[in-house]
């Protein structure tokens, strides 16, 4: 099974207090939403393998350490996963970044995939696939199927809340993939939302309602 972690830094936690309020504004949540991936990404990297390295200092020669072997590709899920792009590449300017586009049923709360754009060699990278929210498991079940379909294997999710149903099922159906998030909240309600979780992040973050 993989590594399942919520992120308790109090950097981390004030933030998403911030985001839950529902008086913060579209702006501000946009803004605050890609701090949290920012500092999401300084833990999700932590395993991120190193090698040796000697570098010429102004005063001698220093044997040190760089970031060696996969590179990373950062794959959100359309659209609310858009809003935690920026923040992780801050941190990893490097990363490429893929596009899993996804709606739900709002009958069935089903998903289906209506869009995928990843880079050619994403079967040779560290994949983090971001989305604020993981309610049911459903999309994301689904972008990693679509993922590991075109050859990726090095998958972990990252999300600022979830909810414990949505952890079970994408436990069970991708048990190799670890998930970090912010937050694990109380439930699911019936229209499928997170409670008490923080809305619709895509609707908040693009001020679409």
């Amino acid at each position: 099974m993989g590594k399942f972690q919520v992120m308790d830094h109090p950097l981390i936690q004030h933030k998403l207090s911030m985001i839950r309020d529902k008086n913060c504004g579209t702006k501000e949540f946009r803004e605050i939403v890609n701090e949290i991936a920012t500092l999401m990404a300084f833990e999700v990297s932590r395993d991120m393998p190193l090698e040796d390295v000697d570098i010429e200092t102004p005063e001698g020669i220093a044997h040190a350490k760089q970031i060696s072997g996969k590179k990373v590709a950062i794959v959100p899920i359309l659209r609310a996963g858009i809003g935690m792009v920026d923040g992780m590449l801050d941190l990893i300017p490097a990363a490429k970044v893929g596009h899993i586009g996804m709606y739900r049923d709002e009958k069935t709360l089903e998903p289906h995939e209506y869009f995928v754009k990843l880079p050619s060699d994403i079967g040779q990278r560290q994949i983090f696939v971001v989305d604020p929210m993981l309610a049911t498991g459903g999309s994301s079940i689904m972008a990693i199927d679509a993922l590991k379909k075109r050859g990726a294997s090095n998958i972990k999710f990252v999300c600022l809340v979830a909810a414990p149903e949505g952890v079970k099922a994408l436990q069970k159906a991708h048990p190799d993939v670890d998930i970090y998030t912010a937050a694990l909240d109380e439930k699911l309600n019936d229209k499928g939302y997170i409670v008490p979780g923080l809305g619709d992040a895509g609707d908040r973050l693009f001020g679409t309602k």
